[in-house]
Formats: structure tokens, C-alpha cells, sequence
């Protein structure tokens, strides 16, 4: 069988994160050898709310090259160790889900086993006391790894990134035309598609202009310009799951304290988002239309913000889900175009991350192989539904009486991968990782035991030690985090040692 000539060029529609990523990104790993479009328009609106992120996306600034301390200076960017929850299991609750790993590996099972043990005897510490990005965090407290560090828990700082979205877009266009990527300027007021197979051919401007190409990447937010107003694809609607249709948005003054991480502090009827950047604090509040107002919301978001308002309150509409396919014909979804997961775990821009990669190496030649886009589907759709479930957790295991949104939630059928999740965990105490799934076993564990959700038992094996042993164990897990934690720079000095960006008058 005789190969399928390569493609000749790609078509991005849309800019904002999603496109700007995606041309950075393909104008790097493709080396410049594809001719790639990107067309955009200045009269269409940006969602642009994806202020915080995961540890993955420092791989992705690795792949392009780009400089830490430069990347935070254009981004106004401050460093993350993990995510506050507020109020999610009880009113007053708080935990902290952070990166990283808990705890140091000594005997036949994991860490958090030993911990179950002791938890239930009454001898050991919160669970955050035994990672080192979590008590950092809590302290306010930042430093990468040290340069030659071995056996410490120094070696365990895992960190991301909050940054001003759209300066992001700003920073990696510079970056892709540099490159090579060709940018222009235009509203799309027509689709053509090839009368032999649909696939699209070319799109044409509101000048007339026509744009031909091979691959199309439609980053055009939640309307699918591509994706779902050409082809049609269909939408999977997760709303039974996640109620939350609307989100408000708006900056404020910066707090006295630069935290290292993200605020999620649930409300009546959903939750607000509190990200720290180093000229202001990004605000925001989702919340299910069913349960409350938008005036109501707004009202509820302006009377918990660190400082002043910058701007009025801006307005969001989603439905939570995902396309059918998120790569239907030669049109590959990226960003909103593809569904959408609120923003509850930081997940969006990684899941941008994520499609990019899976586009690279399922790279197609004009051929347009039906198995590979079904397998680049089939891995789609996993990575989706596990991040769904992982956020549904949040919502139906809690324990507040307060409000109907919330106990509506609690008493929700759940998908059945999740619940058998929730099942192993409070029958045995173990979380699995499934396929390589985002969030690993620690990520797991910290939502289920910050919000309540307790055990049974745990693994046979850990009876295997005394537990004084355990115990000396555990002491001197916490003890060293605590002298390594107690000697780190505090966030906003170690920003303005290493990466501070000129002061913006606001």
C-alpha cells in the first residue's frame, strides 16, 4: 500500500490560549517544515478565565524553550504549590490539594497506608504535614529544587504557575511568529467543505479572502466553529453531573499576602476561584443558574474579593461536556471548541497541553487514517471522562445541609467509575490509578480525606511494623519537612529576587 503524501499546510481558527499554544507549540515540535495559519478576529471575544495551572505545563515551556524567569515577567506570573478547598466538605472545613508526592516510601506499601493506621489510632498529623509543597504553601513559603540536592524532601517540590491569560497569548504569539506562524486578521463568514468527503478545504473571510489548507485546528471557544457549526460532530452533555452553567469573572487589587496557590472557596450555590498574580488578583465565581440569580452571584462574588474591583463583573455561559470527537474529518478540536470542565482543578490549559501532544504524535498525512483519529479519540475521551469524574468528586462528597444546591449534589447518581473509586477507597483505603490517568493516587486521596470521606480499613501489610515504629516513622517524615520548609524564602520575596515584572499602573 503506498503511502499517503504529506500535508501541505495547517489552518488554526481562533487565537486566545488554545490557538496561540497550539501555533507555538506545532511551529516548534514540526521544526517550521508546515506552513501554519493562524486566523483571528479582533471583534470576538476571549473567555480567558484559565489563570492557574498544573506542573505539566513547565514540560511544555520546556519544549519551546522558554525562559522561567522571562516567561514570568511578560505573565505577571506568581508560582503555584496546589489548591485551598474552602468549605467543600463541612462549612469551615479547609484542606489543600497539592502537588507532588506525600510522604517518603520506607516499607512494603504506600505511605498514606501507614498514615490510615495511625490516623485512626489518633497518632498521626493532618495529611499535609507530610508533603513538602503543602506546608510550603501554607507558609507562604517558595523555592524550586536546589541544585544538587539528594535524598531530601527538596527533591519532592513540584510547582505550576498563575498568570494573566491573556499577556500568556500576547507572549507565546511573539514567540510563534517568531517562528514562523503567519497570523491574519479576520472574521470567518464562510466554511467550505469538499463535495467528495466534507472535509474542510478552505475558509473564507468577511474580505473575501479564501484560506486553504489540509489540517484545520478549531480553536474558536465553545461555539465550534469547525467542529460543530461545519461538521455537526454532536456535544455530550455532563450538566446531570456538573450543574454549574454560568461563571462571572473579575480582577481586584492584590491581597497584602502573595500565596503560592489557589483559592477554591465554595459558596451557597458553587464556588469562587481566588488566583494571586503579582499586579492584581484574579476573581471569579461558577455557579448553577437553577439555585441562584446572576445578581444574586455577583453580589456574593463582589463582597469576597481581597481588594478593590477593577472592572465590572464579565459575564460566562458554558455547558459543562465534550464534543463527540474532538478530531472529526481533518478538523481537531483544541481548548473550548473540544468541551469544557470547569475550571475547578486548574485542568484547562493542560488539557490544551494535552490535545497539542496528542495531535503531534498522531500526526496525520493527507490520507486522514479513520483507526489513528479513532484511537486519538478513544484517548480523548479517557483522559475527559477520568478529569470529569475527578471533579464530580469534589461536589458529591460533601457533608453541608446548608443550601439545596449542595445537597442535591451529595444524593446525585455518580458515573460508575467513579463510584467504584469511592467504593475501593472507603471499603480498603486505597485509590488506583487507572491507565495513566491525570490525577495520580495523591491527588485522590487528598480530596477524599480533605472532604471527610473515611476509611475502613487499610493494607494488611502495614501490621507487618509495630507501631511505634510507624510512629517514629511519621515523626520524622513531618520533622525534616518542617525544618526544610522553615528555611524556604517566603513567595513574593522570592519573586522579586528572581523574576519580578515591571510595576503596572492599575
Amino acid at each position: 500500500m503506498q503511502q499517503a503524501p504529506l500535508i501541505r499546510s495547517i489552518v488554526i481558527v481562533g487565537g486566545g490560549t488554545a490557538g496561540w499554544m497550539t501555533a507555538a507549540a506545532l511551529a516548534t515540535m514540526l521544526k517550521g517544515r508546515y506552513p501554519i495559519r493562524l486566523i483571528e478576529s479582533d471583534e470576538i471575544g476571549i473567555v480567558g478565565v484559565g489563570e492557574a495551572t498544573i506542573p505539566m505545563i513547565q514540560r511544555f515551556n520546556k519544549v519551546l524553550g522558554i525562559d522561567e524567569a522571562e516567561f514570568m515577567r511578560e505573565t505577571m506570573g506568581s508560582f503555584k504549590l496546589g489548591i485551598e478547598f474552602v468549605n467543600w466538605g463541612r462549612q469551615g472545613d479547609r484542606y489543600m490539594h497539592g502537588f507532588g508526592k506525600i510522604g517518603q516510601d520506607l516499607w512494603t506499601t504506600r505511605f498514606d497506608q501507614y498514615w490510615q493506621k495511625m490516623r485512626r489510632l489518633g497518632k498521626a498529623a493532618p495529611l499535609e504535614n507530610y508533603a513538602i509543597t503543602r506546608m510550603a504553601a501554607l507558609a507562604n513559603k517558595f523555592m524550586p529544587t536546589p541544585d544538587g540536592v539528594q535524598n531530601s524532601p527538596f527533591n519532592d517540590i513540584a510547582y505550576a504557575y498563575h498568570f494573566d491569560a491573556s499577556l500568556y497569548a500576547k507572549y507565546l504569539r511573539k514567540l510563534a511568529e517568531q517562528r514562523g506562524v503567519l497570523r491574519t486578521e479576520g472574521k470567518i463568514t464562510q466554511v467550505s467543505q469538499r463535495p467528495s468527503d466534507a472535509h474542510v478545504d478552505a475558509v473564507v473571510l468577511e474580505n473575501g479572502e479564501r484560506i486553504e489548507g489540509d489540517l484545520f485546528i478549531d480553536c474558536s471557544g465553545f461555539r465550534g466553529l469547525l467542529i460543530e457549526q461545519t461538521l455537526h460532530t454532536g456535544f455530550e452533555d455532563w450538566t446531570h453531573w456538573l450543574p454549574c452553567d454560568r461563571a462571572l469573572a473579575v480582577p481586584c487589587a492584590s491581597a497584602s499576602t502573595l500565596t503560592p496557590y489557589t483559592r477554591s472557596t465554595a459558596h451557597q450555590a458553587g464556588w469562587q476561584w481566588r488566583i494571586p498574580l503579582q499586579h492584581r488578583t484574579g476573581n471569579g465565581l461558577v455557579y448553577c443558574s437553577q439555585y441562584i440569580s446572576d445578581d444574586e452571584a455577583a453580589s456574593v462574588l463582589l463582597a469576597h474579593l481581597d481588594g478593590k474591583a477593577l472592572a465590572d463583573p464579565r459575564p460566562i455561559r458554558f455547558t459543562t461536556g465534550m464534543r463527540q470527537q474532538a478530531w472529526n474529518k481533518n478538523v481537531v478540536a483544541i481548548g473550548l471548541s473540544s468541551g469544557f470542565l470547569e475550571p475547578l482543578e486548574s485542568t484547562s490549559i493542560h488539557l490544551i497541553q494535552n490535545t497539542i501532544s496528542q495531535l503531534v504524535e498522531f500526526f496525520p498525512d493527507q490520507g486522514f487514517n479513520p483507526t489513528q483519529i479513532a484511537e486519538f479519540n478513544r484517548q480523548n475521551r479517557f483522559q475527559m471522562e477520568r478529569l470529569r469524574d475527578f471533579v464530580i468528586l469534589h461536589y458529591h462528597v460533601n457533608q453541608r445541609d446548608d443550601s439545596a444546591f449542595w445537597q442535591a449534589c451529595a444524593h446525585m447518581a455518580i458515573p460508575d467509575t467513579l463510584q467504584h473509586k469511592i467504593d475501593l477507597y472507603k471499603t480498603t483505603g486505597r485509590v488506583l490509578r487507572v491507565d495513566n490517568e491525570l490525577f495520580a493516587e495523591d491527588g485522590w486521596l487528598q480530596v477524599m480525606e480533605g472532604q471527610n470521606l473515611r476509611t475502613q480499613s487499610y493494607h494488611p501489610l502495614v501490621d507487618l511494623q509495630s507501631e511505634d515504629s510507624i510512629h517514629e516513622y511519621l515523626e520524622s517524615v513531618r520533622e525534616v519537612i518542617a525544618k526544610c520548609v522553615s528555611v524556604m524564602p517566603d513567595h513574593a520575596d522570592f519573586i522579586a529576587q528572581h523574576c519580578a515584572a515591571p510595576k503596572m499602573n492599575m
